[in-house]
């Protein structure tokens, strides 16, 4: 039986003194796999490897394409290119999701749909919502949702919203994630119960449609038969199409045709 070993964490402002406090409180010997999405500014370089390889026991590495995955390493998204899984770890230099690329709900959909119950979506502090679409594909698909108590957030936005969006499985301080994790990964799941096919964004095709378009997949965006949704009112913030609205549980998402996406923070943030 599997264990809920593939730990996906979601991070902006403010997150990057939360994920030093869980790197340095893993041991050496976590039989889990870590991806790490921190938002960053274009262009900007990232050294969260090295910090995060100092701050505790446990590697981290920008895995390359193609790079299959391992125990006890922390795999951190490389500047300007998205991080998903297929049981191997692929980088791809998809659109902009809620403006940023990595961004954070691509990772979860992909570990969503890989690995449904052994996947642990984690949202640290950060502004505005990214994670929280991701996070509901995860608990759709018989997953563990764990997001920091906004209380001691830095930076609450982010861990707000996922707790307001989606059914949240844990809400703990930073202090308490590292030991959660462990205990997580040694628990058994059971094969997946089928709910998320009752639950919008949560079916095999719709997951997948999703992470084709974070990869600039010909197959979605040529297909003029395919809509991410309804129409919308709005016109994207970055390339001006049309936007297609998206309803997923409580979560309200928008995608125009060449794959950008906004939650309805986001695109209300894009357009200031």
């Amino acid at each position: 039986m599997p264990f809920s070993d593939i730990v996906v964490i979601g991070t902006s402002a403010g997150g990057v003194d939360a994920l030093q406090r869980v790197a340095a409180g893993l041991p050496r010997d976590f039989t889990g796999s870590i991806f790490v999405v921190l938002h960053l500014w274009p262009g900007a370089a990232s050294t969260l490897p090295e910090i995060l390889s100092r701050a505790g026991p446990l590697p981290a590495i920008h895995p390359a394409d193609g790079e299959a995955i391992m125990p006890a390493t922390i795999y951190v998204a490389p500047p300007d290119l998205h991080m998903v899984e297929d049981h191997c770890i692929r980088l791809v230099r998809g659109p902009r999701e809620n403006r940023h690329r990595p961004a954070i709900d691509p990772l979860f959909r992909s570990a969503a749909l890989a690995f449904g119950p052994r996947a642990v979506g984690v949202v640290l502090t950060g502004s505005l919502d990214d994670g929280t679409a991701g996070l509901f594909a995860i608990k759709s698909r018989d997953g563990t949702a764990v997001v920091q108590d906004p209380a001691e957030a830095a930076y609450p936005s982010m861990p707000e919203s996922a707790i307001q969006n989606v059914f949240v499985d844990y809400i703990v301080p930073v202090a308490e994630i590292p030991p959660l994790l462990v205990t997580l990964s040694r628990r058994e799941v059971p094969a997946r119960r089928g709910r998320a096919h009752a639950n919008p964004g949560g079916t095999s095709e719709e997951l997948t449609a999703e992470i084709k378009y974070a990869e600039a997949s010909m197959d979605v965006l040529s297909n003029e038969e395919r809509h991410p949704g309804e129409p919308s009112v709005f016109a994207c913030p970055e390339c001006h199409g049309s936007l297609w609205e998206v309803q997923e549980g409580e979560v309200l998402r928008y995608r125009c045709r060449v794959g950008h996406a906004y939650t309805s923070e986001s695109l209300v943030s894009g357009m200031h």
